[in-house]
């Protein structure tokens, strides 16, 4: 089965035709005032496995901290962020926002990222990396998810 998700208000409802190549729990400074909260789950995944199933989102481009902009996809009704892609990855990498799927179990976080700057009463867990700021990806991903990757910012 694969997994579902939607806006808040399921003006926008999508499925998911492969699982997130890997989930990053954010806890960078701008992620916290960008989603009103301590972190954001992101799984990264590749946009063409993002099916959608109702709705069109709407396309705003933003801001980043990298001071190279991202482009969200977020209901025009309820306004929910869906996912977003950043310049890095061009519109080939979605990091979708976790929180959106209909079961969000499914992706739990792989490597907590930008921890210098999480909040003091957020508590790391055992047993999933945590880097205070980035990393690169061969020294976390498994070998398949380097592989799409790598054929998803190859194809055009």
């Amino acid at each position: 089965m694969n997994p579902t998700g939607s806006c808040i208000c399921g003006a926008v409802a999508y499925h998911l035709t492969a699982k997130p190549l890997f989930v990053h729990c954010c806890h960078c400074t701008w992620c916290q005032r960008e989603t009103g909260s301590a972190f954001v789950l992101n799984g990264l995944i590749e946009t063409r496995h993002i099916a959608l199933d109702q709705g069109v989102p709407l396309v705003r481009d933003v801001p980043s901290a990298s001071g190279n902009g991202q482009t969200m996809k977020e209901c025009a009704e309820c306004g929910v962020v869906l996912w977003s892609h950043y310049s890095s990855a061009r519109e080939k990498i979605a990091f979708l926002r976790v929180g959106t799927l209909d079961n969000p179990n499914l992706a739990p976080p792989d490597i907590h990222v930008f921890t210098a700057t999480r909040q003091d009463w957020v508590l790391l867990p055992d047993g999933v990396p945590s880097v205070a700021e980035f990393y690169d990806y061969p020294d976390y991903w498994r070998p398949d998810a380097l592989a799409r990757r790598a054929a998803a910012l190859r194809d055009d």
